[in-house]
């Protein structure tokens, strides 16, 4: 069933979501025969010339001929359902202020949330994990607790590993189920590692009385009294009995009749025999394991109307700790709503979120979570906007247009209590409605999000305008929006699809220097230039992208162009470097998968050998083009789809090039096909390393080397232990480390890798010439980053001739080398540096030392204000800790003590742990 979801979840990114299709039956029209039209093409890519007949078109031509080249009138840019205020560094710091100045847990694990909120438009997954956690550790009240545990679980996305179960405890205290399901702060809770296996004390408890309080089974008291149901009498001691309750005190022993009575008829009291007799028997040993769960559930209902508080709370802990599936769960929290068993409510919705995403493709569990009597029934019990922000977040995600993710969402409407809600759910639903294509509603969203001050959701009322044919009316509102406020590079790309010649490219033109990560600029002069038959230099602009993000569409499109060039090679490496990011990616406005065109495109390259592709592998590491290396991992795996190693391999490639979604799925890929305990140790280390957990990755580590010695192993646990302040002795250990993994088998690649990283901690100890060997030996075997590290070595040498020499060797054989031109001025003459990091700036807009830099040469300088500016123009797109950080001093400096606060303000919502930023913030206060 989520297979049949994945053309809709891609709605938002993929170029054909531009001119998307039909979706109100649910089924895609394609314009011609497909069959015949596949036919012809395998023929055509299987023969060994080009063909010479299909209405005498080339191949490209009829490879082209249903869908043609993207066109710059059917392309615009996706709104993010992310928050993306104005004034985004003031309302960052007015949220830090608040955390620091908060008292209540509760409350902080609320403002957790937010915060998370808030940085998701910066799509940095550690930054929302870091809030998830800081929400997670502050929660007090079980209904947070076990949704913030079931959500840090769906951001490692367990549900994908082969052999864990979604109620199994990982290890992670944070997300462990029992735990989650205990009431109340824990000062001492820390994301470590969970005992709960091991400590009852961790478990949820059963039994809530002292042993005092309990008689066993044989301790048999007189009975007293019987209650007759029908013609059957339960002997029952009438102490017991009345000790359950105060009005079945007063009934036994106060002035009713009952309490002279030997025989009470308890026949219209609604409890069965078996029922009674259960209840007798807890009247005496305080025990509920003696009973079946109907039993139990018995029990609770005639707690409830008797009044017996401990009675119902050990049956609603009791049937908390039963819940393990999703049928027990839906059954159950029916019980748990209609007698109040909170815990149990609790229980049973921990089931369906730790089941998540599958659970979102079974009905009958969103039948229940969608209705809004549900919600209402549920909102009782506690849960409100926590629990269906979670369900449609995990909805959005896996598809931005089906009816689940609109009611999830009309659900979370509901729910909102605070104004940041309230505009979040609007602008929320206003971008789902659009991609529906129901521009009305979409519309009436946008527009309250926007009267709630969201300015953002602006560019959602303008493109319902749009849409429904006021191409004036939205280019007359994005003017007035530009007037209003400070000019952003959004709110010039969303007003130049409302304009027209030379002031549209004028438009495109500013939001690319307002805003240089903006990709729509770039694929719009692209699709122009290859509309005016320039395909080399459409190629030329959509690289500028791919050199600083790799993203799907840019990809995509980059593959169309390729094509149209019968450049079948390159446009083969695109469309596999595409799939190894999207796997299920749909190309052609949503009509040939990406694994098809593969296949056709195949016929038209030579194929490569696994032996070829591991030479061709060795080239691309060597020449730094890990996009190129991505697709010869991708023919590899083609060769050997199961194979961990390479799927390994494959995430240490997307790691490094920012892409962490994708490096998460192929790090869980190989875990799950690994062939070996200690490898799988490895692969979970990995995962647990990169999603914050460093301690268990060391524990990971240090079980697999226990099991056998490998290369991975010991690199793993020095690559967590230098992720730290190293002393002498520290070092010293991460060193041995490494020696190790170097004696054990691995291939040069990985090698290089470990002995780059060697050569780094030497540098670090000041034992230079054992570095230079390190990084010597790293390029000979084609480590060509090694160059980085000996030019830092030859500084330190006071060598700048040498060192600047050998990032001139890099930036010659590097093919992303941005960074080689950063690091390069560090060695160079200011003129020199100043052209160099330009570079890296064009190369690379997200990078931040540049930036920083040439802010401060403006300050050595006195040009304050220049200065500032500087920062201030990259902190617009690019809101970084450490430019933060930078402009912070800067106003401290010049006496803007305020502006200096709020900086500091802005950057520890980020980072409240930023050591510098701590210190100047404390100074700043002072």
């Amino acid at each position: 069933m989520r297979g049949l979801k994945l053309l809709d979840r891609f709605t938002s990114t993929q170029v054909h979501a531009l001119n998307p299709t039909d979706t109100s039956n649910g089924k895609t029209h394609v314009g011609v025969s497909r069959a015949k039209l596949n036919s012809h093409l395998i023929k055509s890519f299987g023969s060994n010339s080009k063909p010479k007949s299909f209405n005498s078109l080339s191949v490209t031509e009829a490879l082209l001929l249903p869908y043609g080249l993207p066109a710059t009138d059917l392309l615009e840019p996706s709104i993010e359902p992310h928050l993306k205020p104005a004034e985004f560094v003031e309302i960052l710091a007015d949220l830090y202020h608040r955390l620091e100045n908060c008292s209540s847990q509760s409350d902080k694990s609320l403002l957790s949330i937010e915060q998370y909120s808030l940085l998701r438009s910066l799509g940095d997954p550690k930054l929302l994990r870091r809030c998830l956690r800081a929400a997670r550790q502050n929660a007090v009240d079980v209904n947070s607790k076990v949704v913030l545990s079931a959500w840090l679980r769906f951001e490692r996305r367990e549900d994908e590993l082969v052999g864990m179960s979604a109620m199994a405890c990982s290890g992670q205290v944070l997300e462990c189920p029992k735990v989650a399901l205990v009431n109340g702060f824990d000062p001492n809770l820390v994301s470590g590692h969970c005992q709960c296996d091991h400590d009852p004390s961790k478990a949820v408890n059963m039994l809530i009385f002292e042993d005092n309080e309990c008689v066993s089974l044989e301790e048999e008291e007189e009975s007293d009294v019987s209650f007759c149901i029908g013609n059957v009498e339960i002997n029952c001691a009438r102490s017991k009995i009345a000790s359950l309750s105060s009005p079945f005190e007063a009934m036994l022993y106060g002035c009713f009749k009952e309490s002279k009575k030997g025989k009470i008829d308890f026949s219209e009291n609604g409890i069965s025999v078996k029922g009674m007799r259960a209840v007798e028997m807890y009247s005496r040993t305080r025990r509920l394991d003696l009973f079946s769960p109907e039993i139990v559930v018995e029990l609770l209902s005639f707690a409830n109307r008797f009044c017996c508080e401990e009675m119902k709370s050990a049956c609603d802990a009791y049937l908390a700790s039963l819940v393990d599936n999703i049928d027990d769960a839906l059954v159950l929290i029916e019980y748990g709503l209609e007698e109040m068993a909170y815990l149990l409510v609790a229980a049973c919705l921990q089931v369906l979120l730790r089941g998540l995403p599958s659970s979102l493709y079974n009905p009958k569990v969103m039948k229940f979570l969608c209705s809004s009597k549900v919600r209402e029934r549920l909102a009782m019990a506690g849960h409100g906007f926590l629990l269906y922000y979670f369900l449609s977040h995990v909805a959005m995600e896996e598809s931005m247009v089906s009816k689940t993710t609109v009611m999830l969402l009309e659900r979370l409407e509901e729910c909102t209590t605070e104004r940041w809600q309230k505009t979040l759910v609007l602008h929320q639903l206003g971008c789902v409605l659009l991609e529906r294509r129901e521009f009305k509603d979409a519309q009436f969203r946008f527009l309250a999000a926007a009267k709630a001050g969201h300015v953002y959701s602006v560019a959602g009322v303008a493109r319902t305008k749009y849409k429904q044919g006021q191409q004036y009316s939205a280019y007359t509102l994005m003017s007035s929006i530009i007037s209003e406020y400070k000019p952003a590079g959004w709110m010039y790309q969303e007003r130049a699809l409302y304009n027209i010649g030379k002031e549209k490219i004028l438009d495109l033109s500013t939001a690319t220097e307002l805003d240089p990560t903006l990709l729509f600029p770039y694929k719009y002069r692209a699709v122009a230039k290859a509309e005016e038959k320039q395909i080399r230099a459409a190629i030329l602009e959509i690289d500028r992208t791919v050199r600083f993000k790799l993203s799907p569409d840019c990809i995509e499109l980059r593959a169309w162009f390729f094509i149209a060039l019968e450049d079948y090679e390159s446009a083969l490496r695109d469309i596999r470097v595409l799939l190894t990011l999207e796997p299920n990616y749909m190309m052609f406005h949503g009509k040939v998968s990406g694994d098809y065109l593969v296949e056709l495109l195949s016929h038209r390259v030579k194929q490569l050998s696994q032996a070829d592709c591991w030479m061709h592998l060795y080239d691309q590491w060597s020449s730094v083009d890990d996009v190129g290396s991505l697709a010869i991992i991708h023919q590899m795996l083609g060769h050997n789809p199961g194979k961990s190693l390479i799927q390994f391999r494959q995430s240490l490639l997307l790691l490094r090039l920012n892409c962490q979604k994708a490096a998460m799925r192929s790090l869980r890929l190989a875990r799950n096909n690994s062939g070996s305990e200690h490898e799988r140790l490895v692969y979970e280390g990995w995962i647990l390393y990169d999603t914050g957990n460093r301690e268990e990755a060391l524990s990971k580590a240090e079980k697999s080397i226990h099991i056998q010695r490998s290369f991975e192993a010991f690199f793993l646990k020095a690559y967590a232990l230098a992720d730290t302040s190293l002393d002498s002795e520290s070092s010293s250990y991460v060193i041995q480390l490494l020696e190790e993994a170097l004696k054990c088998p691995s291939d040069g690649l990985r090698k290089g890798q470990a002995l780059n990283n060697l050569g780094s901690i030497y540098v670090d100890c000041g034992k230079l010439d054992k570095a230079v060997d390190c990084y010597m030996s790293a390029l000979d075997i084609k480590h060509t980053r090694a160059h980085q590290g000996l030019a830092r070595v030859y500084h330190l040498k006071n060598q700048r001739k040498a060192a600047y020499d050998e990032m001139t060797k890099l930036i010659e054989k590097a093919q992303n080398n941005a960074s080689a031109y950063e690091k390069r001025s560090e060695y160079c003459d200011p003129d020199m540096a100043k052209t160099d990091l330009n570079m890296a700036t064009q190369l690379d807009p997200l990078r931040t030392y540049p930036y920083r830099y040439r802010a401060a040469v403006l300050m050595d300088e006195q040009k304050e204000s220049e200065a500032v500016e500087e920062l201030t123009r990259a902190i617009a797109f690019k809101p970084d800790l450490q430019i933060l950080h930078l402009r912070a001093a800067f106003h401290e400096s010049i006496g803007d003590v305020s502006s200096a606060l709020q900086d500091c303000q802005a950057a520890l919502c980020m980072d409240p742990n930023h050591t510098d930023t701590l210190d100047l913030y404390n100074r700043a206060r002072d």
